[in-house]
């Protein structure tokens, strides 16, 4: 029986139009790195930190302290002017899946690349919320632990704050391949979801448990799963 979910935000969840790929492109792109879009999507999902240093050095501009920071910061901006000018929505079905989730008995997390000073203005946009009545039950950011994502410890701390001890209860979901990475590296079950800019074949390419149109889909599969 699944006990927990553990969604990604951005194109899992919610519709950023795109937002955080082109910020983060724009970002690295301004500091004379080329960004090949196979290396960017490879680091989709992973805190952006980490994802600005290597794909700097990826597109041949060693990174340092503070050239990483100044990307950082522009990715931010980018990304806020972006917001503003075409703010996020939630996806298809999601805000009524998730209400159905916790109805059910099954406890809502998301986890996400971002640290706390982008999710937070992100879901305050939404109007999302942590507690009972609203959506969520946990949100874990990479402001949490130590190592993002493809590290597990978004999703075990996700599991630690909702008193969740088995990994086998826990179903983690995502556009990306680092998003099933971390699933398989935290031993849960492994989900990819179509809504991002990858394709089936892309995302079946890679350890999973099963691929969905979307985590409206994982209604169905949790009513399914023993």
């Amino acid at each position: 029986m699944i006990e927990m979910v553990a969604f990604d935000m951005a194109g899992t969840t919610i519709d950023d139009h795109g937002a955080v790929y082109e910020a983060l492109r724009d970002a690295v792109a301004e500091t004379g790195a080329t960004v090949a879009d196979s290396d960017l999507q490879l680091w989709m999902g992973t805190d952006k930190v980490a994802a600005i240093t290597a794909l700097m050095r990826l597109g041949g501009v060693e990174p340092e302290h503070d050239s990483v920071a100044h990307s950082f910061e522009r990715f931010r901006g980018i990304l806020a002017d972006a917001y503003c000018d075409r703010p996020p929505l939630a996806l298809p079905g999601v805000e009524d899946a998730l209400r159905a989730l916790r109805q059910r008995g099954i406890k809502v997390a998301l986890t996400t690349g971002f640290s706390d000073e982008v999710a937070g203005p992100l879901l305050a946009a939404l109007g999302w919320k942590i507690g009972d009545g609203d959506l969520l039950d946990a949100v874990v950011t990479t402001s949490d632990v130590r190592s993002g994502r493809p590290a597990p410890y978004l999703i075990h701390h996700a599991m630690e704050k909702l008193g969740v001890t088995d990994v086998r209860a826990v179903l983690a979901a995502g556009d990306t391949i680092v998003d099933l990475l971390a699933a398989r590296s935290a031993g849960v079950i492994a989900v990819g979801v179509l809504t991002g800019k990858l394709d089936r074949a892309a995302l079946e390419a890679h350890p999973h448990d099963h691929i969905l149109d979307s985590v409206v889909d994982v209604l169905e599969l949790a009513e399914a799963t023993p």
